[in-house]
């Protein structure tokens, strides 16, 4: 079972890599310079976040994006926080896309991928044709994802695992964390436990959801090292909206768990309600911190203040 995962969380992780540099190149400069310009307000920003990270389904790609542009000042403070905060809804695309029966079409996607990739003449169609066939890839991953993980629903010692973290959130909540700071794709770790939650169930399921939007944080903090202090307070912004959401979701677990169910749709099944949980969250998490973009900016920015330049640095510069 554990061959079977690994294989499967590889094929998801190769799908999904390829599929955000093919759509990267297909999409071209342009995608990166309408999210540099639309910054003006937090709104614009916000929706800016989102679409950029619904076209490219990665949520880690946009951020550390972002976190480039604020170090190289094409992107002000304010700007970089907003877009932030949408990339943190449009990543909930991909686990809405997962949550779909898609195998039936695997055939179908992997088939016009391949040829619209190797048959077009024009760069941007090849590469969607590559994202269209990696698309099938991750789909591929996904679904052998839940038949490795399917003998763990007779698995006593598992079950009890479980058990233990619907009743010690936390417990799922390091779990989720360390998963996604570990495969460094909050996507492949959301995808590992919408395949666990027919198994786990929705409480056992939210808390390691909450766990992987902390988990996701990394990737923007790495890109951050070593760069300028608006990077960085962009970086913590990033984790500051995950780490309060999740611990504030964690203190309301009973109230969270029954408004998903109560907004899914009759007999909605594991996974689907895993994908709304992980929307739900991420929305409720946008709407509370937007109005408080400023808020958010003023707090990180006096976490990483300024490096004061040393007297010999300054007689340099003179």
């Amino acid at each position: 079972m554990l061959f079977g995962l690994m294989g499967a969380l590889a094929l998801f992780l190769y799908g999904m890599q390829t599929m955000t540099g093919a759509l990267e190149r297909a999409a071209g400069d342009g995608l990166r310079r309408a999210l540099a310009r639309a910054t003006r307000t937090p709104l614009l920003g916000a929706l800016a976040g989102a679409a950029a990270t619904a076209v490219l389904q990665s949520s880690s790609a946009v951020t550390a994006a972002v976190v480039g542009f604020t170090g190289a000042r094409l992107v002000d403070l304010t700007g970089a926080v907003a877009v932030i905060f949408g990339a943190n809804v449009g990543t909930t695309v991909t686990g809405q896309l997962l949550a779909f029966r898609l195998t039936d079409w695997l055939g179908p996607l992997l088939l016009a991928g391949l040829v619209l990739h190797l048959g077009a003449k024009r760069t941007r169609t090849r590469q969607a044709g590559l994202a269209l066939f990696s698309f099938g890839l991750l789909l591929t991953g996904v679904d052998a994802m839940g038949a490795a993980m399917a003998p763990l629903a007779g698995s006593a010692r598992f079950t009890a695992l479980l058990a233990l973290a619907a009743e010690r959130p936390i417990i799922g909540l390091v779990l989720g964390a360390a998963l996604t700071a570990a495969v460094q794709s909050s996507s492949a770790a959301v995808a590992v436990v919408q395949s666990l939650a027919p198994i786990a169930g929705l409480r056992a399921a939210v808390p390691m959801l909450l766990g992987c939007n902390i988990g996701t944080t990394v990737t923007a903090l790495l890109a951050a090292a070593g760069s300028t202090a608006d990077a960085r307070r962009a970086a913590l912004a990033h984790l500051i909206f995950n780490l309060t959401g999740a611990l504030g979701c964690l203190a309301l677990l009973g109230p969270f768990t029954r408004l998903t169910l109560a907004l899914s749709p009759a007999g909605a099944e594991g996974a689907r309600l895993a994908a709304n949980a992980h929307t739900l969250f991420n929305l409720l998490c946008a709407a509370l911190w937007l109005p408080m973009t400023g808020l958010m900016v003023r707090l990180v920015t006096w976490a990483v203040p300024e490096k004061k330049r040393a007297p010999s640095e300054e007689g340099a510069c003179r």
